[in-house]
């Protein structure tokens, strides 16, 4: 199995998109996902036409010890795909378990019982675009960080303070963790900008960056109001044949 944090402090960089999408490729391969949402805006659960406002247990529930991860998580909300859903109620976690013992490991002790029961292939965690509390659990969970990375002005902007939180995790709380993938998103093949930036990142991040990019495409966009994933929003797109390819190209590393 592997467990993978979705991670970048700067919103808007398609992070969401990344593990929804990329989810769904996976999926679609006949791998066995599941989706934890820890961001209080919920993106990830809108995606799949949750409604975050009637749901009773949510990852919020799941970390005060409310309920299990068993209770809280959705079954195959698509063909092996399941999500543990998120609503706003998350976003005063940061505040209510800042005295709760162990509070950096609570994502991992309460997920380990249910993971130790359901054999999945992947484990995608969808952080807010945040380093505070509830990124630290996301981190504490996993071994592996996937940063989408938008090819524009200012793209690096904020990633030293990233890799140094990744860095301080790894050696306090979690040795096996690391940076595993740098995903370019939102690429203009007709700008020269968005040419010069992928080249920055190339330069800057080595091999650490797929060399499948996701291009800019107005589907992908769309596909979150429809409550839908690109692959079924749109599946003969652009976005759908990015995120297949990228999908391929995870199962290869």
């Amino acid at each position: 199995m592997r467990a993978v944090a979705f991670m970048n402090q700067k919103g808007g960089v398609g992070k969401t998109t990344c593990a929804v999408n990329l989810g769904a490729a996976l999926a679609e391969a006949r791998r066995r996902v599941l989706l934890v949402d820890m961001d209080p805006q919920a993106n990830l659960s809108v995606h799949f036409n949750v409604d975050i406002h009637a749901i009773e247990r949510s990852t919020y529930t799941v970390l005060r010890g409310e309920s299990t991860a068993r209770e809280a998580v959705l079954p195959e909300v698509r063909e092996r795909l399941w999500v543990l859903p998120a609503n706003i109620d998350l976003s005063g976690a940061e505040i209510e378990l800042v005295s709760a013992v162990g509070r950096e490991s609570l994502l991992r002790d309460v997920l380990q019982p249910f993971l130790a029961e359901e054999p999945f292939d992947f484990v995608f965690v969808d952080c807010p675009p945040s380093l505070g509390l509830l990124s630290l659990n996301a981190l504490t969970a996993v071994e592996e960080v996937f940063i989408p990375l938008q090819t524009e002005y200012f793209a690096l902007q904020g990633m030293t303070r990233l890799l140094e939180v990744v860095e301080l995790i790894r050696a306090r709380l979690n040795p096996a963790l690391s940076v595993s993938a740098i995903i370019a998103t939102m690429f203009d093949p007709r700008t020269n900008l968005g040419r010069e930036v992928l080249e920055e990142i190339r330069k800057y991040f080595g091999k650490k960056v797929c060399r499948t990019i996701i291009r800019t495409n107005v589907t992908l966009a769309e596909a979150p109001s429809h409550g839908k994933t690109i692959l079924e929003y749109a599946p003969s797109s652009r976005g759908s044949e990015d995120f297949r390819k990228l999908a391929k190209e995870i199962l290869r590393r």
